[in-house]
């Protein structure tokens, strides 16, 4: 699995970031941005569904 967040949706809620903290951060404005290559360990992916369900903006997207 894979998380990624969509730039341009992003509004700087922070919903991801609070979800997933071992996954994503917030970059210098305020927006979620991801940690290192955005591959998902299988022990976080708990942390990414919630993340991906919490963002308003619908920004955080999760792959297979």
């Amino acid at each position: 699995m894979k998380i990624s967040i969509d730039s341009t949706r992003c509004e700087g809620h922070g919903r991801c970031w609070e979800n997933a903290p071992d996954l994503v951060d917030d970059d210098e404005d305020g927006r979620g941005a991801v940690r290192g290559d955005g591959v998902v360990p299988p022990e976080f992916e708990h942390q990414a569904r919630i993340a991906e369900g919490a963002c308003p903006e619908r920004a955080v997207n999760l792959s297979h």
